[in-house]
């Protein structure tokens, strides 16, 4: 009776020390782009969030008929300031300061049958653009405020442009084209209250992404 041999073939040292120096490769090459993806998506994030903060505001001033404000603040708590580099922002009707800790009313800001009754200085959102985005950082021109009207247009001079770099992942590609990494991105708010997000390396006058 003849035995039948299954021939089993398995990987040679040679072939285990190819397919790693494969995959070392692979990681050396992709890791840091993957990185700078990591980073870049921050800087987004933390736009992307202050740009709904901004329409959030507008559009309760319109929907309340009353000024609503837009405000960056050093921190939720009790001792709180108005700050021109923090990503934490609060919409309110009333000024913040000292009282971050509020409790956010949300639609129930003018509902003064509420018990406890809604208290200044009135939160309608409180948001950490911290969340996704640790590694950002703010710079604002005109301050730390915006007050919309009832028709959602500015109340008074307030912050007219928002700059979200990323010092951790490098420096902005718009200010070093040959070295930059970071697609930092701006937000600008016009003197009738629209915000936009733009990219203030995008040159073309006919790009949507382009900044004013």
């Amino acid at each position: 009776m003849l035995s039948m041999r299954v021939l089993e073939r398995g990987f040679t040292l040679v072939e285990l020390l190819i397919g790693l120096a494969i995959v070392a490769l692979m990681l050396f090459l992709g890791v840091p782009a993957f990185t700078t993806f990591l980073q870049n998506t921050q800087i987004r994030n933390a736009a992307e969030t202050t740009l709904q903060g901004l329409d959030l505001a507008r559009a309760e001033a319109v929907r309340l008929n009353q000024p609503v404000r837009f405000q960056f603040v050093s921190n939720f708590t009790s001792g709180c300031t108005l700050s021109a580099t923090s990503l934490s922002w609060i919409v309110s009707l009333a000024d913040p300061t000292g009282a971050c800790n509020a409790k956010a009313w949300g639609d129930n800001v003018t509902n003064t049958s509420l018990s406890p009754a809604p208290s200044a200085p009135f939160i309608i959102e409180a948001k950490s653009a911290k969340e996704g985005s640790a590694n950002v950082a703010l710079a604002t021109t005109g301050g730390s405020t915006l007050v919309f009207s009832g028709l959602g247009r500015l109340v008074s001079a307030g912050i007219t442009q928002i700059d979200f770099t990323n010092p951790a992942g490098g420096t902005c590609t718009y200010a070093d084209p040959t070295n930059g990494k970071m697609r930092c991105l701006r937000i600008q708010v016009s003197t009738s209250g629209q915000a936009k997000m733009c990219d203030p390396k995008v040159t073309d006058t006919t790009d949507p992404r382009v900044c004013n």
